[in-house]
């Protein structure tokens, strides 16, 4: 045996040893991609789980055109407005937004656990309205005219 098997050997087992470091740094990066996706999930599963909201009443004042809604956060999960959707009779609506109180509160985007939510919506007529959190937890209520 003379040097050239020796070292085409030695090459090949140190081509071997580094194509396995490659192989062993992307496997380990995937796979923890996947368990931390695996994680963000059963977070948000929790987090829909623990979100709850019902609209208490939806009153439209037929005079001056603006209807009211009041809804209560019922679950234990503390939700952002921002994050916060609102369908009159199947139409996005964004303008709520400027009239939302917690509480009474106008500057907040925190809506916690008990406590009510009132905004107001321009419209003319509806029939019913969509309130949908950012976990995705819903209520629909009817609308009543005044």
């Amino acid at each position: 045996m003379g040097f050239s098997v020796s070292g085409s050997a030695a090459i090949i087992f140190a081509a071997m040893f580094i194509a396995f470091g490659m192989w062993h740094s992307a496997a380990t990066n995937g796979f923890e991609q996947v368990s931390d996706a695996q994680d963000d999930r059963a977070d948000a599963a929790l987090e829909r789980q623990n979100t709850e909201i019902a609209i208490d009443s939806v009153v439209l004042n037929t005079t001056s055109d603006e209807m009211q809604v009041n809804a209560t956060n019922l679950g234990s999960s503390a939700l952002e407005i921002e994050e916060t959707d609102v369908l009159v009779d199947n139409d996005y609506r964004t303008e709520w937004r400027a009239t939302a109180t917690v509480d009474g509160v106008a500057d907040t985007d925190l809506w916690l656990p008990g406590e009510e939510l009132v905004f107001n919506v321009s419209v003319s007529s509806a029939d019913q309205v969509k309130l949908v959190t950012g976990t995705g937890v819903g209520d629909t209520a009817e609308v009543t005219s005044t």
